[in-house]
């Protein structure tokens, strides 16, 4: 069944068409449509109720923040569980962007260069040591969506781009495998800007690609998550754990709650000959 929710962009499309090229009212072709799209939406919502994480769910993993320098939280798990959707393993997904930002504005310009913002172009780690089970760079750093109207149109994007493959939502994107069943992805990566390959073995702190503005994005920023399959259609969301100093400069555990601005603390990698 869930080979065939994968489908459901497919299903929605073909509704819309019956119902665009329909020229003789509410005949057929329209009921045609409207059960296709009904169909398509129902297929999405059981693929996201399949991905939701089970009860008996693991402890959190602690891991390396994969950025340097100051950066805002948002749309994280301490605030609000699922943080993004349960569809496509976003569960405990965290959205970070570098502050200071250029500030949004109503109307006009519509939208900025990725440049203008300080997060493009900033590097990005591996959180521990890993495998790098795929890699995708090939997608372009379009511009941000920085007005009133740059969201309305992110917002009908994000529909789009749903119906397709999980490529068209991450953009450019890096998936490790961390070891026991967990895997990593980061996505909305800049452009050729991958420094690993799939099958290289990275280490905890290597630099794996730069920030970008690629997929379904509105401003230069990593989308970080966990998941327990390489599969992002099928995998459920996993828990994670960072350390971090605030703006005030108290350090916390866990993961920064949104709008919060953080450094990260470096912390020892895990004693291999420590029992647990």
């Amino acid at each position: 069944m869930q080979t065939l929710w994968k489908r459901h962009g497919l299903v929605v499309a073909a509704g819309a068409v019956c119902i665009l090229v329909n020229r003789q009212g509410m005949g057929p072709l329209w009921f045609t449509g409207i059960a296709l799209l009904v169909g398509g939406l129902l297929m999405r919502r059981a693929m996201t109720l399949g991905q939701r994480p089970p009860s008996d769910e693991a402890p959190p993993l602690a891991l390396a923040i994969p950025v340097s320098g100051r950066w805002m939280a948002r749309n994280g798990p301490a605030t609000k569980v699922p943080s993004h959707t349960h569809n496509l393993a976003q569960t405990y997904a965290i959205d970070l962007a570098r502050r200071p930002a250029p500030d949004p504005v109503w109307l006009w310009p519509v939208a900025r260069r990725p440049e203008s913002y300080p997060s493009f172009g900033e590097p990005l780690f591996a959180p521990s040591d890993a495998r790098v089970v795929s890699v995708s760079d090939t997608q372009r750093d379009h511009l941000t969506r920085s007005s009133l109207g740059g969201l309305f149109y992110v917002l009908v994007e994000a529909f789009v781009r749903s119906l397709g493959s999980p490529r068209h939502l991450l953009g450019n994107h890096v998936v490790l495998d961390l070891g026991d069943g967990v895997y990593a992805v980061f996505a909305h990566l800049r452009r050729r800007s991958a420094a690993v390959a799939a099958g290289d073995l990275v280490t905890r702190g290597q630099k794996l690609a730069e920030c970008g503005n690629s997929g379904n994005s509105s401003e230069p920023h990593l989308h970080f998550q966990l998941m327990d399959s390489p599969d992002i259609t099928s995998a459920r969301g996993l828990r994670f754990t960072w350390r971090f100093r605030d703006d005030e400069g108290v350090e916390h555990e866990g993961a920064p709650a949104d709008n919060t601005c953080f450094v990260p603390v470096e912390s020892p990698p895990p004693d291999p000959y420590t029992a647990p």
